[in-house]
């Protein structure tokens, strides 16, 4: 065969096509079949790479989320007030619209979850969990200051990433009535009454 056999492209690129696809296209047109005729591979290398379409969703939301965690983490190491360093965190969190593609990935892998298996519960779980313990360092940081009133930071962030879950499905299913602009105010007024040490 001329010119050797063709390489596979890097799973990051091809976990960056899933994602571009699921932007521009919609989750439901993301099959094994299009995905490879978008990186020049067929479906069943596509399987044998990732081995079910369960964990490519898993494996491009596990990507998707280690960008927003370096975004993430340069907001909250900046040089700016605690409050200011949760604002950025809580837009941040908010899905930018109807359609929003992490949030409709991250929805379509939680819905699948209930079939998963341990492994990639936990690595769900894992996903959760770095968003909870940031949560927590910046809380623990804005009372420690006095910008914060003092409550629990580990009981407090359980509360208000719930709080932001409900508001973003809202946001991200384009439920009439709900838009990213109205939840921000929503969780701005939540933790002014419910933080926000005294001036």
């Amino acid at each position: 065969m001329a010119g050797g056999r063709r390489q596979a492209p890097p799973r990051e690129d091809v976990l960056a096509a899933a994602m571009e696809m699921i932007a521009e296209r919609g989750l439901e047109k993301l099959t094994m079949a299009a995905l490879g005729r978008e990186v020049g591979m067929s479906s069943g290398h596509l399987l044998y790479y990732f081995g079910s379409k369960d964990e490519l969703l898993l494996r491009t939301l596990e990507w998707s989320e280690g960008r927003l965690g370096a975004e993430r983490g340069r907001l909250l190491t900046r040089a700016a007030s605690a409050r200011e360093r949760l604002d950025a965190y809580v837009d941040l969190y908010v899905p930018d619209g109807h359609r929003d593609p992490h949030w409709t990935l991250w929805l379509e892998v939680w819905n699948r979850s209930q079939n998963a298996d341990e492994e990639a519960r936990e690595r769900q779980a894992a996903i959760e969990g770095v968003w909870h313990r940031d949560l927590v360092a910046l809380l623990a940081e804005g009372i420690s200051r006095g910008e914060f009133r003092s409550v629990d930071p580990d009981r407090f962030a359980a509360r208000l990433r719930a709080l932001l879950d409900g508001f973003a499905i809202h946001v991200a299913i384009g439920l009439r009535g709900t838009d990213r602009a109205q939840v921000l105010r929503h969780v701005h007024e939540f933790l002014a009454d419910s933080l926000l040490a005294d001036a």
